[in-house]
């Protein structure tokens, strides 16, 4: 079993803090170091699996952004929470679709709704919104009702129609 000691041992350096998130090992990974972090997981520990990644804004002044990967080991069914934050000023974290080809999709999706930029990403661009879209939609500050004049919606009768 992966515990929270062969964490401190083996990634002493590199981890701000060991998580347990609802039973499952999680740690919070300074964004520099999340490359190396995410290779001794899959060389060393058979995290090989990736399952996903996701964005969340944490409303805060310092550190407003965090990303998590969400990766397994398939031989011992154990996984893995890692999490990594940065600054709204600064909104760079290195990209792991190097080590899991799986991310590329989830880092796009990251970047698109909340402006996170992957440094040496292979397709860093939007998917869901227009490229010359300004806004990031699940920033916390992002208006409920869109910024208006931003995207053309259709007319409620339009909507209406298709959904008959």
């Amino acid at each position: 079993m992966f515990t929270f000691d062969d964490i401190k041992s083996h990634l002493s350096d590199f981890l701000y803090e060991p998580l347990d998130v609802t039973g499952t090992i999680g740690a919070i990974i300074p964004r520099e170091k999340i490359r190396d972090v995410a290779r001794i997981l899959k060389e060393q520990f058979g995290f090989i699996h990736f399952i996903d990644a996701l964005g969340a804004d944490r409303n805060e002044r310092k550190m407003r952004f965090e990303v998590i990967y969400n990766i397994r080991n398939p031989q011992t069914k154990e996984r893995i929470f890692l999490k990594v934050r940065c600054d709204e000023r600064d909104p760079h974290i290195p990209s792991v679709v190097s080590l899991w080809s799986g991310a590329n999709w989830h880092e796009r999706e990251v970047f698109d709704m909340y402006g996170v930029i992957f440094d040496g990403h292979p397709d860093m661009r939007r998917m869901y919104m227009p490229d010359d879209f300004e806004y990031y939609p699940l920033r916390k500050d992002f208006p409920l009702m869109g910024v208006e004049g931003s995207i053309p919606l259709p007319k409620h009768t339009e909507l209406a129609v298709r959904l008959n």
